[in-house]
């Protein structure tokens, strides 16, 4: 028969990059991940488990508190909003969060997300208000609950505090959330409790611990009821080859209990990969599953739990995939994974670039990254980048498609070769482990791409431009004319035609100059010398007479379709006023 079991509570660790989310778990575990990742930001889901024993400890409680829970297994979240979608399966995936932001720089963008993240999951949370010991003036009394260290500092500090403090319950109450000091709140049903707090100092952390001790106690209890004979469910963190071990899987299971001998299913790169356990390795305590270090053999595991697991046939394994324990009808559960893995929320176009990850959800990161900045995508994998991603680029005829973003993943050697061959030169790859910086280096990359070709165009077309010739400004009646004029719109450049406002073509205009320097360009406003080959001045053209620049009808219907919006409005207006003398005779001319 079943046997009830109270299970760990699963902790979400949300907020704004750099605002010391990962400092504030280093120091709970006395460890130095935040150090390791790259940019110090942190790039993967972690997971490390705080038992009850450290909590009693760190947070002061009491030996005879009546504590039912075995302590809290904190995930720890990708901070940068690139990750949006990670967070938001975060939120989903645990019972209570932790919001961190700091107190001397407030709610950020991703604050909002991460809040509005934790509204849709309805999710209950603490905010950690971080890095107190950046408060101008600030003593330090490493370790020490909130309310002591408080206690110290001089009344000027207190003041700035207290004014920072109210500062992140105002915001809060704008976007309808009722909240307090942590030590001032008398309901956390009803108030969100902020914990002034610092990951470097330790300052705080107690009480944090407590709060979270507190509410998951209070709240949680019944939720956390799990069956332990049930089968295990879990998420695959990441796959890797472990010395002596081979492939294996670092997983969060978050529901039933996991066996060696089990039989498993897991989502795989071609199709849902069927295998047994062979050995399942704990982290010791307070222990970051994601370091390197010694884990302990255990023969089963019951939720929650961060684990590390062996079995056959892992290769292909996608991280981010889920994981069931088979028991029951097996392809029922063979079809809810290849089910959940389809609805992956990445928008496929017909064109657009490609991109790569190590992780579904860095993919499904990326593309959420993209979409948001009107970027197609027509290819999205998991996985190093192959000489096949790079034969397909190359059929791309947009050369703004011919790009492959990859995060965290290998680019082959025999790929790297390849992109040295000049029939390659054309694919740009865009590689990094710091998922924004990628993405900004691609834009950055992009619009120079198309700057460079609105500069060719533009050089290319032939550009509209209205003149007047001025009186008193007739130094030579022929061969070639030479006059003042004044632009009246447009750009003006030389060897182009004019042509006067009946529709007759009048000349060449040769040279350009301006205060007796020979020019290349003229904008609306300013009055030059032009040379005119073909007309005399009396004749053909007179003073006052207005002369637009003759376009061919192709370069109109660029213009029209493609520059539109790249040119000033006085071209614009001399575009249309010479299409409209075109159009009186052929309607449809340019169009």
């Amino acid at each position: 028969m079943a046997k009830d079991n109270i299970r760990t509570p699963i902790v979400c660790v949300l907020g704004h990059v750099d605002h010391g989310k990962t400092s504030l778990l280093d120091k709970i575990r006395g460890s130095k991940v935040c150090a390791s990742e790259a940019g110090s930001i942190t790039q993967h889901i972690g997971a490390t488990l705080i038992p009850i024993e450290s909590i009693r400890k760190m947070s002061g409680l009491k030996k005879d508190a009546d504590i039912n829970i075995p302590g809290l297994l904190f995930i720890d979240t990708p901070g940068h909003r690139a990750f949006t979608t990670l967070r938001a399966r975060g939120g989903a995936l645990a019972e209570i969060a932790i919001l961190v932001v700091d107190i001397n720089e407030g709610f950020k963008q991703q604050t909002l997300e991460a809040l509005q993240i934790l509204r849709n999951c309805k999710t209950p949370f603490v905010i950690a208000a971080t890095k107190v010991d950046k408060i101008p003036g600030w003593r330090v009394h490493p370790d020490e609950p909130f309310q002591k260290t408080y206690a110290k500092q001089n009344e000027r500090v207190q003041g700035i505090l207290e004014t920072k403090i109210y500062e992140l319950v105002g915001k809060l109450s704008d976007l309808g959330f009722n909240s307090e000091r942590y030590d001032r709140v008398r309901d956390f049903a009803r108030n969100i409790a902020i914990v002034p707090s610092s990951g470097i100092t330790g300052e705080g952390i107690p009480d944090l611990l407590m709060v979270m001790i507190g509410l998951a106690q209070r709240y949680l209890t019944e939720s956390l009821r799990i069956t332990v004979d049930g089968p295990g469910q879990g998420t695959v963190l990441e796959v890797k080859e472990e010395r002596g071990l081979g492939m294996t899987l670092d997983l969060i299971l978050y529901d039933g209990t996991i066996k060696v001998g089990d039989e498993i299913a897991v989502a795989g790169a071609s199709g849902c990969i069927e295998t047994k356990i062979r050995s399942l390795l704990k982290p010791r305590p307070m222990k970051e599953i994601l370091i390197e270090d010694r884990f302990e053999r255990v023969k089963s595991v019951t939720a929650a739990a961060g684990i590390k697991l062996v079995a056959p046939n892992l290769d292909d394994v996608i991280a981010g995939s889920p994981l069931r324990v088979i028991k029951g009808d097996r392809q029922k559960i063979i079809d809810e994974i290849d089910a959940e893995m389809q609805t992956a929320n990445i928008k496929l176009s017909n064109l657009g670039i490609s991109i790569k990850a190590d992780t579904i959800g860095a993919l499904e990161a990326l593309s959420k990254e993209l979409e948001s900045k009107e970027i197609e995508i027509m290819r999205a994998d998991v996985g190093p980048v192959s000489r096949h991603d790079i034969i397909e680029l190359e059929t791309m005829k947009e050369p703004l498609h011919k790009v492959i973003i990859c995060f965290n993943t290998d680019i082959l050697n025999d790929v790297s070769e390849m992109l040295k061959d000049s029939r390659y030169a054309d694919i740009a790859v865009f590689s990094g482990n710091i998922i924004y910086r990628v993405i900004d280096d691609y834009i950055e990359w992009r619009e120079e791409q198309i700057r460079k070709r609105d500069a060719q165009q533009f050089e290319a077309i032939i550009m509209p431009a209205k003149i007047q010739l001025l009186p008193n400004c007739v130094f030579r009646q022929s061969g070639p004319a030479v006059v003042g004029v004044r632009i009246l719109g447009g750009l003006l450049r030389p060897k182009v035609a004019l042509m006067a406002m009946d529709g007759r073509s009048i000349g060449t205009l040769k040279m350009m100059q301006n205060k007796g320097e020979t020019v290349t360009e003229a904008t609306e406003g300013m009055e030059i010398a032009v040379s005119i080959d073909g007309p005399t001045i009396g004749r053909q053209i007179n003073v006052g007479d207005v002369l637009y620049v003759e376009i061919p009808e192709r370069h109109v219907k660029v213009l029209e379709a493609e520059m539109l919006s790249h040119i000033n409005i006085s071209s614009q207006e001399a575009l249309s006023e010479y299409a409209l003398i075109r159009r009186k005779e052929h309607p449809f001319w340019g169009k």
